[in-house]
């Protein structure tokens, strides 16, 4: 009986030791006291603006805590997400790093929707303005509220209609079948007679193809990643609204780690967020002639589509405030005050 328990105390240590040497997770590495290793969700594909910089700060932050932090990103929705539940899937612990759309995920966090209210911004230099008033209200929230820390704010060009028909005014949208991606583009559409989709965006080019939908409503990078050129033939770049990124990390995650490496993710989110900020302007250009090249035609809007355009979305605007956040309205103030309007 001596001799079994022996036995039984000597697997039992066996098996204690091996789980601290090598996990037990499907062969992940073990994370130790002084090691975090985790993954990062992006829902967009491996060439897109927004996957290369979460690579690069994945890189940057690996280098700068000399592997204590380890960030393994995985791309194009690998990970079973599509976007408006990341708030959620990041306060619940079942992904510590994600990239999500801002205003995808207003449905939860309703403040979050004024980054897209139509028209408010009306250029790249706004939209930074927009973004860092509205930051400190978005950390607050983040972390008050969902259990995640915001390491990064990035941006999206502005959006515009790509379409089968040209677009030249309000006419011309009324009737169109269009993908957006957010409510604010949803109203939007609705308002000037169109009727829209929210699609996950592994089904746009499918849609397009087989006649579901008939136009997107987006920005130039995701006309480059779902080669609309072979499907659509025009793009308005009417400037409708600029979305951008949260890049966040659970909060709990975040808190595991001594002061010296937080302070270190913290600079390097900013650092990233200045390096995407200055990027968007060229990359818009750069995306837009890789659309022309390919037989995508550019349609640019006259001032007057574009004041009716201001003038038909003025209600949304409206509404949206009277029912938004109080900090909504403290932040719209505020921009107004700034930009001279």
């Amino acid at each position: 009986m001596k001799r079994k328990t022996k036995f039984s105390s000597m697997i039992v240590i066996l098996l204690v030791v091996s789980v601290a040497m090598f996990g037990c997770g499907g062969g992940q590495p073990a994370q130790t006291p002084d090691t975090v290793d985790w993954l990062a969700n992006s829902v967009w594909p491996p060439a897109n603006h927004h996957s290369v910089g979460l690579e690069e700060f994945a890189a940057n932050v690996g280098e700068a805590t000399d592997g204590k932090v380890n960030i393994r990103v995985q791309t194009g929705g690998a990970l079973g997400y599509s976007g408006p539940e990341l708030l959620r899937v990041v306060r619940d612990g079942l992904v510590p790093v994600t990239d999500m759309l801002t205003s995808g995920v207003a449905g939860d966090e309703p403040l979050f929707g004024i980054v897209t209210l139509p028209f408010l911004i009306q250029n790249f230099e706004e939209g930074r303005i927009l973004s860092d008033i509205a930051r400190p209200y978005f950390d607050e929230a983040a972390e008050s509220k969902w259990n995640q820390k915001i390491l990064y704010i990035a941006p999206w060009p502005a959006a515009g209609i790509w379409s089968k028909e040209p677009v030249n005014s309000i006419e011309d949208l009324t009737g169109l079948k269009t993908r957006t991606y957010d409510e604010n583009g949803a109203l939007f559409m609705e308002a000037v007679g169109a009727t829209p989709y929210a699609l996950p965006f592994s089904e746009v080019y499918s849609s397009l193809a087989t006649g579901v939908i008939d136009s997107v409503l987006t920005s130039t990078p995701t006309a480059v990643d779902g080669s609309f050129w072979e499907v659509l033939s025009y793009y308005a770049p009417v400037n409708m609204t600029m979305a951008t990124n949260l890049v966040t990390v659970n909060l709990e995650e975040f808190n595991r780690l001594d002061a010296e490496t937080q302070q270190i993710l913290i600079e390097l989110g900013q650092q990233m967020e200045d390096e995407m900020w200055a990027k968007v302007a060229v990359l818009d250009e750069e995306m837009e002639a890789i659309s022309n090249e390919n037989g995508i035609e550019t349609v640019t809007p006259d001032q007057e589509f574009l004041d009716d355009l201001s003038e038909v979305t003025r209600e949304i605007r409206e509404n949206w405030l009277r029912n938004a956040p109080a900090e909504a309205r403290q932040i719209i103030e505020e921009f107004n005050s700034v930009v001279g309007r």
